[in-house]
């Protein structure tokens, strides 16, 4: 049996709640108290990690599983099809992208626990620490502040001196997102500027870009809690903070776009990457084989978990020749048989997964060609349905050994979403000299996409889509866009509009009575 959740985490990370998935046997559930926010101690509140091991709460973000899993299936890029007696997992994937979660969600559940206990390592070191290292830690803990609010709406804190018996006070939604900007504006000229080999660290251009992403989506948070979906008023002067923080970035020398995408997130991607800004390093044992894994086939190099797939809507916005969809990509294909981007048709691999072999046509468990098809279903797939996705191609020289020493770094912020923001800012009512049809067109020609003709917020969303996808983006674009409970894939009917906000666990509700479950749950 096949484990396929796979977590490889430095020592000394224990506060993540990790869910043990095996592609054909139960979920292994491990509930952590909620108000992990304070682990108990005896003698009060402990003392801070070191910046690098706070800095370790960002492995947490990464895996198939959990956040991530949050922010990808309940969209339009990603579903979780159930092959036979393989991925069905309780229905944990399947209800993301139904839309039919509550607060007994094992991954719900988890998410908040790991979460809550990067957002108590973070304070400890950010209301303790001076200097450059009280500025780190600040803006990771503005990071995890801005992923709990956008998840679930309830942001727990409590000061670093308290006693761990005392219950956290809770931010709403809209105190949050104040405290978010308030903290990222007072980290920032403490801050290094971005140098390129500072990209696994904080620095100004990191915080500039959470901050941007802060106010674009200020509307959505300051937003009547019970009416969470919208319709949202984009402040003028939000927006022009916006395009102020990315033209900021943009001036940075270290950064321009890439002149080919994959130089972003292929295994050498820390040295070929223009425009990464802020990345987790493949240290202490991290890695995105995941991100391969999750969605390749058995036969496959490396043999993959035959898990996720793209919808055929999404993998049919994107232009031919656009290098995002997919294309050869000299030594990887040449040697794992694969394209990057998007697969679909007969798959090539080397003759028994291993690099070296000859290319050949790769065959299914029962002998036939392995043809992905576009079309799949959620309940019932057979193991060649669906589009799958190479977004990390993993060094070839590692593959035959899993390719878990594959070096590929994980990327948080980029350079073209910064871009795409300050275009989105201007349609939503901020003003400057460029235009968004110019900002999009210069990123589609480094792309070979062809050029726009005009761009408007329907168009925007989607090249956002297109340039973004799989990066963890896509569930708040939708919902900041008004379309996130619009029928998708195999959910028929719009979804609930509660559902832009995932519930309180309900085991963190009866921990802490400051909290309060979100509307419509």
């Amino acid at each position: 049996m096949k484990n396929i959740f796979k977590y490889y985490l430095a020592p000394g990370v224990t506060l993540m709640a990790l869910v043990g998935i095996t592609s054909c046997t139960k979920l292994d559930t491990k509930i952590k108290d909620p108000n992990s926010i304070a682990p108990t101690t005896a003698g009060g509140a402990p003392a801070p990690s070191s910046l690098s091991k706070v800095y370790e709460q960002l492995n947490q973000l990464l895996g198939q599983g959990n956040s991530y899993a949050m922010q990808e299936h309940t969209t339009d890029e990603i579903l979780g099809p159930t092959r036979g007696t393989d991925w069905d997992d309780f229905g944990t994937w399947r209800k993301l992208h139904l839309h039919t979660w509550d607060g007994s969600h094992n991954q719900i559940n988890d998410t908040w626990n790991g979460l809550n206990g990067a957002l108590f390592q973070t304070t400890l070191l950010a209301e303790t620490a001076t200097g450059q290292t009280q500025a780190e830690a600040k803006f990771l803990r503005a990071y995890f502040t801005y992923v709990v609010c956008d998840l679930f709406g309830q942001v727990q804190h409590r000061p670093a001196t308290a006693a761990a018996a005392v219950i956290p006070d809770v931010y709403t939604r809209s105190q949050a997102i104040d405290f978010i900007i308030s903290e990222l504006e007072s980290v920032i000229p403490n801050l290094p500027s971005f140098n390129h080999t500072n990209r696994n660290m904080a620095t100004k251009e990191a915080a500039q870009f959470l901050l941007a992403k802060a106010y674009l989506n200020k509307a959505v948070y300051k937003q009547d809690p019970t009416k969470p979906a919208g319709p949202y008023t984009f402040n003028a002067a939000d927006m022009n903070k916006v395009i102020s923080l990315c033209n900021a970035i943009a001036a940075n020398p270290s950064l321009s776009i890439s002149a080919n995408y994959w130089d972003n997130f292929r295994w050498d991607n820390g040295t070929k990457s223009t425009e990464d800004i802020f990345v987790r390093q493949n240290s202490g044992g991290i890695n995105v084989v995941w991100a391969t894994c999750m969605g390749f086939h058995y036969a496959q190099a490396p043999s993959g978990w035959n898990g996720f797939t793209t919808l055929a809507d999404f993998y049919n916005s994107f232009s031919d020749g656009d290098m995002r969809k997919g294309m050869a990509l000299p030594g990887y294909t040449d040697q794992v048989g694969s394209n990057v981007g998007f697969l679909v048709g007969q798959i090539q691999g080397p003759q028994g997964g291993k690099i070296g072999n000859p290319i050949v046509n790769l065959k299914d468990r029962s002998g036939n060609p392995l043809v992905f098809t576009s079309d799949v279903s959620l309940f019932f797939s057979s193991e060649t349905k669906g589009i799958r996705t190479v977004k990390y191609p993993l060094d070839p020289s590692t593959i035959n050994n899993g390719g878990w020493s594959s070096q590929n770094e994980y990327v948080f912020f980029r350079l073209a979403d910064a871009r795409l923001m300050k275009a989105e800012a201007i349609l939503r009512g901020g003003t400057d000299a460029e235009t968004p049809l110019a900002i999009v067109n210069s990123i589609r020609t480094s792309r070979n996409a062809p050029l726009l003709a005009n761009v408007d917020l329907t168009a925007l969303l989607a090249e956002r889509g297109r340039e973004l996808y799989l990066e963890t983006w896509r569930r708040n674009d939708m919902i900041r866009y008004g379309v996130f409970n619009n029928p998708v894939g195999e959910r028929p009917a719009a979804s609930d509009p509660s559902r832009v906000v995932f519930p309180i666990p309900n085991i963190a509700l009866s921990s802490n009575p400051n909290l309060k479950q979100n509307f419509g749950y």
